[in-house]
């Protein structure tokens, strides 16, 4: 089964939580803290690879979680690191963020990668808090909670050189015989069902040709199977345009010709701009005088002069591959898709949410996530700072404005205060 788009959940491991430790042994009764901060959760990494050519491993699995990282312990020990999940994917697969269908990455080199998470980072030990003031700081921070994300993968398929024209024009045919490529082959619409790759060799040179499967009038709008697969011809620097110069399915080439560029054309401008070879194919069918008759008259339409060739009888074959060779060594690669700079995993330290609910305040946002990783209510200085920090970061301004009096009660996540004037 070939699958070329997919929607995942990704999630970076969480940081481990610091440790709240004294150091205690029997030469010493009363230690200082010796708290080791938590280890950094792991990140979420995709891999391109040549060795994938669809996403079909994606069909079933849908949930992509790294590790956490490991609590820190006494005696100053650090936790251990989630390990980073490395998530490998073909060569051409394109991140995009659902929420903004922006782009984030382009992965189209072998061996690429890109972080699209990074994991949490530790929470503080006790140890790290210690200072004149505070001798024997009795809280630890928490690790930081990363959040699940979503993203979409899709698959635009990397090739120098793309065959396209309507179903039964011969394009898997001639695949198979320019190349090392096997695709099936039957005289019914639809038999390529997705794209085929092959690498074809001239003069000691190489290049990738893909067989897209066949347009027709509508396309771009959804029509037949070609609007699924004109992503993967995006990316081609060459075009070969096969047209049926028999013309046994009842077309005619002039309109074949146009049909087809026009649904490149509202796929893409850029698209409809890549150079073409126009190639007549099925010349066995016709007469020489036939042949010529219609070579002239679509030269005199469109100022082009075709290829004729037969795949079958492997004429022209060779035309074909020298002309695509020497126009590809003209032609400089097309640059990656331009990806934004965006918000994906910038983690939200601002945010401050207020609202009553079941006669309570209730506090939530990105900078009270992070505000609370180290407050312990039942240490004195720690609950002390909290309460400090709440009128210093202006929320109980902000409490009040929403009606907050004395004897109210406040919650920020598991915590819950009475507020005292």
């Amino acid at each position: 089964m070939f699958l070329d788009r997919v929607k995942i959940k990704i999630k970076a491991g969480n940081g481990g939580n610091g440790s709240l430790s004294f150091l205690r042994n029997a030469m010493t009764m009363k230690g200082g803290p010796d708290g080791g901060d938590g280890g950094k959760g792991g990140d979420i990494v995709f891999h391109a690879t040549e060795s994938l050519n669809t996403l079909y491993n994606f069909r079933f699995k849908k949930k992509f979680y790294a590790e956490d990282g490991k609590d820190g312990a006494k005696q100053l020990k650090t936790g251990q690191s989630g390990a980073d999940l490395i998530i490998d994917v073909p060569c051409g697969t394109v991140l995009i963020d659902p929420e903004s269908n922006k782009i984030i990455a382009d992965l189209n080199q072998n061996d690429q990668k890109f972080i699209a998470l990074r994991g949490g980072a530790g929470g503080h030990g006790n140890a790290y808090f210690k200072s004149s003031v505070k001798q024997a700081p009795a809280f630890s921070q928490t690790g930081v909670i990363t959040k699940e994300r979503q993203v979409i993968l899709e698959l635009k398929t990397i090739a120098d050189v793309g065959l396209v024209g309507y179903p039964n024009v011969g394009k898997s045919t001639l695949l198979s015989v320019i190349s090392n490529a096997n695709p099936k082959i039957a005289n019914y619409p639809f038999t390529t069902l997705y794209p085929n790759l092959g690498v074809v060799e001239v003069n000691g040179q190489t290049f990738v040709v893909a067989d897209i499967p066949g347009l027709i009038e509508g396309a771009s709008e959804g029509l037949g199977l070609g609007h699924y697969f004109l992503k993967h011809v995006e990316r081609v620097r060459l075009i070969l345009h096969l047209i049926d110069a028999s013309e046994s399915e009842g077309r005619k080439i002039n309109d074949d010709y146009l049909k087809i560029n026009q649904e490149l054309f509202k796929y893409s401008k850029q698209l409809a701009q890549t150079p073409q070879i126009v190639i007549f194919t099925k010349i066995d069918e016709l007469s020489d005088e036939e042949l010529d008759t219609k070579i002239k008259d679509f030269q005199n339409n469109f100022k082009i002069k075709p290829i004729p060739i037969s795949a079958i009888l492997h004429e022209g074959i060779e035309e074909v591959k020298n002309k695509t060779l020497e126009m590809l060594s003209k032609i400089p690669k097309k640059p990656p898709l331009k990806v934004e700079i965006n918000d994906f995993d910038i983690n939200d330290l601002t945010s401050i949410d207020i609202v009553k609910e079941n006669e309570k305040f209730v506090i939530s946002g990105g900078k009270i996530d992070n505000f609370i990783r180290g407050i312990v209510l039942d240490d004195p200085r720690s609950f002390a700072y909290f309460q400090n920090r709440l009128i210093e970061m202006g929320i109980i301004d902000m409490l009040k404005e929403k009606g907050l009096k004395n004897g109210d009660i406040v919650k920020i996540k598991d915590i819950e205060f009475e507020w005292v004037e």
